[in-house]
């Protein structure tokens, strides 16, 4: 929990947050303004923890569900970000730190395979060229995804 807590220092910037709930090692939150609700993780081990895991509804852009991933290292942008959830793999779009789901059925099917997972990881090479994984356990993420969607529900 102390871990969740602290993310949250680096997650966003200062606002109105409510916290929904924390679930093993996935917290939810609710951003009021612009709304936004969220559950957020970060992956395990310390030399990972400057990375973190979203998946967000947001109204007022029309995203629900939406996954997002802060590396844990700063990306060589000419090298593929995968996401891996059990047997399942998914291309990531990315930026310098930042990776995303491809599209809104990219988001449905990485949340899907979440659900069910026990653990998830996102692979890259750092701008340096050296591989890197930041593993995130799944336990509570199902529960977290879901209190954030509700926290949204109705909310523009």
């Amino acid at each position: 929990m102390k871990g969740v807590a602290a993310l949250l220092l680096v997650a966003a910037p200062a606002g109105a947050r409510d916290t929904i709930g924390v679930y093993r090692t996935w917290g939810a939150f609710r951003d009021a303004q612009p709304a936004r609700c969220f559950a957020i993780a970060q992956p395990v081990g310390t030399a990972a923890r400057a990375g973190f895991a979203t998946v967000a509804s947001w109204p007022g852009r029309g995203l629900r569900s939406s996954f997002h991933v802060h590396l844990s290292h700063a990306a060589d942008r000419a090298a593929a970000v995968t996401l891996s959830v059990g047997e399942r793999r998914f291309a990531l779009a990315a930026g310098d730190r930042d990776a995303w789901a491809t599209d809104a059925a990219s988001d449905r099917a990485i949340v899907s395979a979440m659900r069910s997972g026990r653990s998830m990881s996102v692979e890259g090479l750092s701008v340096d060229g050296r591989p890197f994984a930041d593993v995130y356990l799944l336990g509570g993420a199902a529960t977290a995804i879901d209190a954030a969607a509700l926290a949204c529900a109705g909310a523009r």
